[in-house]
């Protein structure tokens, strides 16, 4: 009996304008405008590669090859000679970005925090070979956006 008075009287249908009524005119929107507005972004989120500077210019990276090494993807190719100082540096620094399968374990891995994932995820290309970073594009973004990486680090390093 129950059921022949819910089928007669519609009150499913009820139930589901009156659901719809509340959420189009008492709930706020959760939508954003994508290109216009940006949601928030994690500290710890691993976009765009980075090789960073020290404060006085010179490059952090020390040719350690562990990034190179711990990449599952191998998408990291490492050269390096030594400077006249005794030191090691870099002369190429590769990273295939169409392997990259962005897990972190080349920051993680990095001694100095020379190479970082960024929080730009705003890198569309139109060519596969706008994907193969060189070390001067690592370091033109790591200029670029080396205040958000800096914050980001800091934000991050009780739990690091």
């Amino acid at each position: 009996m129950k059921h022949f008075f819910n089928a007669f009287l519609l009150t499913e249908i009820i139930k589901g304008m009156a659901l719809t009524l509340k959420y189009f005119f008492f709930v706020p929107q959760v939508t954003i405008n994508y290109p216009y507005e940006k949601g928030p972004i994690s500290p710890r989120f691993r976009g765009e590669h980075a090789l960073r500077r020290y404060p006085n210019g010179e490059e952090r990276c020390i040719a350690c090859k562990l990034c190179e090494a711990i990449c599952p993807a191998l998408a990291i190719t490492i050269e390096a000679e030594p400077r006249e100082d005794g030191s090691r540096r870099t002369t190429r620094y590769d990273i295939d970005m169409t392997k990259c399968i962005y897990c972190g374990l080349c920051q993680e891995a990095c001694p100095v925090d020379a190479i970082v994932e960024g929080s730009n995820f705003e890198f569309a290309t139109e060519t596969r070979e706008e994907l193969f970073y060189n070390k001067d594009k690592l370091l033109e973004n790591g200029d670029r956006w080396e205040a958000q990486i800096a914050r980001n680090l800091s934000v991050d390093a009780a739990y690091r």
